[in-house]
C-alpha cells in the first residue's frame, strides 16, 4: 500500500504540473498513506497478540520514526499543489 501512495502522489504532483485535475490523485495519496499506517498497526498488533517482542524492540523503534518521517512527507507532497493554487491566486 506504501507503493500505492508513492505512485499516486507522483501522478498528483504530474496531473498538476500538466494543468488537470489532480484532486483524485491527491485524495488516493493521502487514503493510501492512512491505510498503510494502519496496516503497519495491524502488523504490530499481531506480534503483540504471539508475544513476539524480538521483532517488537527490533523493528518498532525505527518503524516509528520512518512512519512519522514518510507520513509528513505524503501529506506535504500531496498539499503542494493547493498551497501553489493559493500562491498564484494572490
Amino acid at each position: 500500500m506504501g507503493l500505492v501512495a508513492i505512485i499516486a502522489t507522483c501522478i498528483n504532483l504530474y496531473m498538476y504540473v500538466i494543468g488537470k485535475d489532480y484532486k483524485l490523485a491527491m485524495a488516493m495519496g493521502l487514503s493510501f498513506t492512512a491505510l498503510t499506517l494502519v496496516a503497519e498497526y495491524s502488523t504490530v498488533s499481531d506480534w503483540v497478540e504471539v508475544k513476539d517482542w524480538s521483532a517488537l524492540l527490533d523493528v518498532v523503534p525505527t518503524m516509528e520514526t520512518a512512519l512519522w518521517v514518510l507520513t509528513i512527507i505524503s501529506i506535504l507532497l500531496n498539499i503542494t499543489p493547493i498551497l501553489l493554487e493559493l500562491k498564484n491566486k494572490k
